[in-house]
């Protein structure tokens, strides 16, 4: 009798030890969440001091802080199809906001690679939450075609302007909203859509699964809870109203609506977003997920000064130079941090070069599936405390506006601006290390490292009757 009591216990050790193994062994989920135009310095563990973002901090000081990671373009569209191509924008097809009427933006190619399909050969289930902006709803690149599971949010970048929609979509069927018709703004959609992020955890806690949280904050127009508004109202000195746009069905398909404090609105926003970020962070640890969860915290692009946006009060580009829309470092240098409990070390850092475009390789690694054919680098060993493979440059394009092309190659940076007058193109070269700001254009004393970079740039931009950019934003 004690012989058997002591095989059963002997037994029930060994299944808990090897379950415990299968747990440290098991493929992890993945949480992505991609902030909309939060800038470089608008979170406190990258300097910023007038907003407090203490869930984001947590994360960082609990995981790894990237300091050299780049979005894929400066603005919405281009970013996004990097991260679920795995090609930069002088490859990939997406490389502005290209318009489709009535809604949502111009799709990827079918041809394209395709993350969310290697997600599902991997295994996971794939859920969608926040804004698309990539395929028209029954396009070819709509969510469902790609292969979400589950998707709840904005199809169209231009209709997630506004945080009081009359309708979302729940997969492929919209979702009515009927509290925010007219002026009504009884339903702040990030509020919903968290709930629906959440959900999915929830439910799908026992198996693995990758969420894409690609949330709407701090995107114009400038709108959040009056009750969080006023938590800021009044600290950042005199306010100057944005008057937007008065009409609320034009408000609803993406002109930016008016708002009295917009600094203060623009805290209470990336503030919200803050909180929605440590709500994640406690459903991953009450459900007991959190050693086989890596969630990682990044933003689309710099900073924005549109819709009574006011990136220069907040310093929400840090020490860099420009904005969104821009390819110099504030347009496109983004927050990055990963946090995997018991897998990365606790408040390391990395200045690795990494692009947005790495992410499928990545994820890729993570979840043992073998990525296909792209531009990325797969930098998950960092996540291991281990080297990481280098890239020799990143390369960025952006048609719209003003022309321009930009390459990274260790410490240099080439932006050239092409125009009527010169459209073989103007270069101007900085060294970062020394010029984190841009500030002190070195081409004319550097001319065979501008050749070296302007060739880089022959070599990367491709041509195609696939990829027509009229119209672009």
């Amino acid at each position: 009798m004690i012989l058997n009591r002591f095989l059963l216990i002997a037994f029930a050790c060994a299944f808990v030890h090897a379950e415990a193994q299968n747990a440290s062994t098991s493929k992890p989920n993945i949480i992505y969440i991609l902030a909309d135009d939060l800038g470089y310095g608008d979170l406190g563990c990258y300097g910023q001091t007038k907003i407090p973002t203490p869930n984001i901090d947590a994360l960082a000081a609990g995981g790894i802080l990237f300091t050299d990671h780049y979005a894929g373009s400066t603005v919405c569209a281009p970013s996004r199809a990097t991260i679920l191509t795995g090609l930069h924008t002088g490859h990939v097809s997406v490389r502005g906001n290209r318009e489709v009427q009535p809604e949502g933006q111009a799709p990827l190619l079918k041809s394209e690679p395709n993350l969310i399909a290697l997600m599902k050969k991997a295994g996971y289930s794939t859920g969608l939450f926040g804004k698309w902006g990539l395929g028209y709803p029954g396009s070819v690149s709509d969510p469902m075609a790609m292969g979400f599971d589950v998707f709840f949010g904005y199809n169209c970048q231009r209709r997630a302007h506004a945080y009081y929609p009359d309708y979302l979509w729940s997969n492929d069927q919209k979702v009515d909203l009927s509290a925010n018709n007219g002026a009504q703004t009884a339903t702040y959609s990030p509020i919903v859509i968290q709930e629906a992020a959440l959900d999915f955890i929830e439910n799908h806690a026992k198996k693995p699964f990758f969420m894409f949280y690609a949330s709407t904050l701090p995107h114009a127009e400038l709108a959040a809870p009056s009750d969080e508004i006023a938590e800021f109202s009044g600290i950042f000195g005199k306010e100057s109203p944005y008057p937007g746009q008065p009409d609320p069905m034009k408000r609803k398909n993406g002109s930016y609506g008016g708002q009295t404090k917009p600094r203060a609105a623009y805290a209470a926003m990336v503030s919200h977003l803050d909180k929605q970020v440590g709500d994640i962070m406690a459903r991953v640890e009450a459900l007991g997920i959190a050693e086989n969860t890596i969630i990682i915290f990044s933003s689309d692009n710099g900073p924005s000064n549109e819709g009574g946006g006011d990136p220069n009060f907040f310093d929400s580009n840090g020490k860099l130079r420009g904005t969104k829309r821009d390819l110099s470092e504030g347009g496109i240098r983004v927050p990055f941090i990963a946090n995997w409990p018991g897998t990365i070390e606790a408040g390391s850092q990395s200045d690795h070069l990494s692009a947005q475009w790495d992410m499928l390789a990545t994820f890729c690694d993570l979840v043992g599936v073998a990525p296909t054919a792209g531009d990325g680098l797969s930098f998950k060993p960092l996540f291991l405390g281990k080297p990481a493979p280098e890239h020799e440059f990143l390369y960025w394009e952006f048609t719209p506006g003003t022309p321009a092309k930009a390459v990274r190659m260790g410490d240099w940076k080439a932006i050239i601006t092409y125009t009527a007058q010169n459209p073989e193109g103007e270069p101007a070269l900085y060294n970062l290390r020394t010029d984190l700001g841009e500030q002190d254009d070195l081409s004319g004393a550097n001319p065979e490292i501008v050749e070296q970079l302007k060739a880089i740039i022959a070599q990367e931009h491709i041509e195609s009757k696939d990829f027509p950019f009229p119209n672009e934003q």
